[in-house]
């Protein structure tokens, strides 16, 4: 059996020889072909490595420019609360290293501006409050000649907010007049057309006085004959001026007044505009985003 095992003769060495060698993974290195072969393998698999570890570096970025905007804008609304807010805005309370405060910390957010086309981004239509007037701002303008005019116990201006909406931005002003007894609103619609991917031109097209609103509760005892008087005339006035007063007073302003301006920041909580001055005017969203908006978070945002 020793002797089977160890048979060395030419015969078993021939049948070893005949069989085809096993199937090697990479190619005979001795020839051009395999050389080829072989660089080309070596180079996709480090193109593999490095297109995963760009998609890590860049997911990293990502995320470290999402807490820096994040922050930015904190630090931003922490500005607001710290000069006082709207009524400290309006009423000329404000100091100016307070106003430097604010326009260093909005800079520094439109620096981190996600939407590179705010023009035509589903995130521009919504209702948006107004929290910061520059000192050239229309708002601050209607505000203070409000405030110069009359005292505080006698007029006040509670809020401003903006509805865009089908090319129209609607600006409504919410007035107090006597102390509360009588609240007001007051609208203004002008038309938006697109002029780039940042700018747009607004066109005054008509303003709305509404109809005040008494509120019977706060009138003092002594002013509810008076308040009583002044319903019973405007019931006896004739039919016409009786639902011009109802509905409102209106003033045509087509043609009165137009402005350019342009979109320095846009996300789905703040905007920031600027007019041809650079005066900045920034607006927070009051209601959530647009439907559209809800499946595709960033539909305009840069990668």
């Amino acid at each position: 059996m020793a002797s089977a095992l160890f048979d060395l003769s030419p015969a078993t060495l021939g049948r070893f020889r005949t069989r085809p060698p096993p199937p090697s993974v990479f190619p005979p290195r001795d020839s051009c072909r395999s050389v080829l072969w072989h660089r080309r393998w070596r180079s996709n698999d480090a193109g593999a490595g490095w297109r995963a570890a760009a998609m890590v570096q860049g997911a990293s970025a990502s995320y470290a420019k999402d807490m820096e905007r994040l922050s930015a804008k904190e630090s931003l609304l922490l500005a607001f609360s710290d000069s006082g807010g709207f009524d400290a805005l309006v009423s000329g309370k404000t100091t100016e290293l307070q106003r430097i405060d604010v326009n260093e910390r909005i800079v520094s957010l439109e620096r981190l501006n996600p939407s590179p086309r705010p023009t035509t981004s589903p995130f521009l239509e919504g209702r948006w409050n107004l929290e910061w007037f520059g000192a050239g701002s229309p708002g601050l303008f209607a505000a203070r000649f409000l405030f110069e005019r009359f005292p505080a116990t006698l007029a006040n201006l509670l809020g401003l907010d903006m509805t865009l909406k089908d090319g129209y931005a609607k600006v409504t002003a919410k007035l107090k007049f006597l102390n509360s007894v009588i609240e007001s609103k007051f609208h203004l619609t002008a038309k938006l057309s697109v002029e780039g991917p940042l700018r747009l031109k607004e066109e005054y097209v008509e303003g709305v006085f509404e109809t005040p609103t008494v509120i019977e509760e706060a009138i003092p005892e002594q002013l509810k004959g008076a308040f009583g008087q002044a319903v019973d005339q405007i019931q006896q006035l004739p039919i016409p001026i009786r639902d011009a007063v109802t509905n409102g007073l209106r003033v045509p302003l087509s043609g009165t007044f137009q402005r350019m301006f342009l979109i320095s920041y846009l996300d789905e909580e703040i905007l920031i505009v600027r007019d041809t001055s650079g005066v900045p005017d920034v607006l927070m969203r009051l209601d959530g985003p647009p439907p559209s908006t809800v499946n595709d978070p960033n539909p305009e945002y840069e990668s």
